[in-house]
């Protein structure tokens, strides 16, 4: 068997070539899997085997006792679950070890979460009688709409949307391109937007990006999230919002509504579904809160 390491780089490889992540993104999974490398080597474990369910139960232990939150263990097992999925994929090993190994409760919170009536007060907020409400009303709509990472939406070309079908196509992390649903609230503010807003905020200058700020240049993400700040001061919103809030928002609601976790997962342009995950919380405590209020033994 060719040793741990020339595994590791076969394993960082197939992320990079084949699955397009981030370098940013490497380096964290290169990162954890140095450390349990090193973790087996100080075991005397210089192999990968069918049979290591033990040992990731061990170092998950080691990980906690030298001071490691639930989350960042969480973090690490995401990590070793992709390698021995890869070694399995590549008939390095017969079965997966890692399977059997639940990740730790984070006790992870969300960023707030917006209600439906809160989401209405802030999609409402823009001045939709001037060119930057109608843009911005159309921004946030299909920030929502569609949860966009905000760098996403800011980087939109014409090109990207397609309205009589009824999407956008997005670049996210690692130039991974998706296509999601926007639904007919986005599609009619975009219209609205592009027939009566766009040309006078250009002022006949040529521009391939879909919502545009000064000089036909895209909106930065500070730009984007001091409107969002001033619209949800102007829609009376208490919460600290950011503009990952309305992603956040989007999955959640989904979910709650009965959305299938891949569906979303996808939408979301996660890779890993362990990562789509951390919303389901949000939508068992909403099934519990449904059976306790309506179910007669509730």
């Amino acid at each position: 068997m060719a040793s741990l390491n020339t595994i590791i780089d076969q394993y960082i490889n197939y992320l990079l070539v084949e699955k397009g992540l981030s370098s940013k993104t490497i380096e964290a999974y290169s990162l954890d899997l140095t450390r349990y490398v090193d973790f087996l080597e100080k075991n005397q474990i210089y192999n990968v085997s069918d049979d290591d369910t033990p040992i990731i139960l061990k170092y998950l232990i080691a990980m906690r006792n030298v001071g490691l939150t639930a989350r960042s263990r969480a973090r690490h097992l995401v990590t070793i679950r992709g390698f021995y999925r890869f070694l399995v994929q590549e008939n390095v090993l017969r079965h997966d070890p890692a399977r059997l190994v639940d990740l730790p409760k984070t006790g992870l919170k969300l960023p707030e979460v917006l209600s439906f009536e809160e989401i209405k007060f802030l999609l409402d907020a823009p001045d939709s009688e001037k060119p930057n409400g109608v843009r911005d009303g159309a921004m946030l709509e299909l920030l929502y709409a569609a949860g966009l990472r905000v760098s996403e939406l800011v980087n939109l070309k014409l090109r990207d949307i397609n309205l009589e079908a009824g999407y956008v196509r997005v670049f996210g992390k690692g130039s991974k391109e998706r296509v999601v649903p926007i639904g007919l609230h986005a599609k009619h503010k975009i219209e609205h937007y592009l027939k009566s807003a766009r040309g006078a905020l250009l002022k006949n200058i040529a521009s391939p990006y879909l919502f545009v700020a000064r000089a036909g240049k895209p909106m930065t993400r500070q730009g984007f999230w001091k409107l969002l700040k001033r619209y949800a001061l102007k829609a009376g919103l208490k919460s600290k919002i950011t503009p990952h809030s309305l992603r956040h928002s989007f999955a959640s609601h989904l979910l709650e509504g009965g959305a299938d976790l891949r569906a979303v997962q996808i939408m979301l342009g996660h890779v890993d579904i362990a990562t789509t995950q951390i919303y389901t919380h949000v939508a068992r405590d909403h099934l519990k809160n449904m059976h306790q209020k309506f179910h007669p033994r509730g």
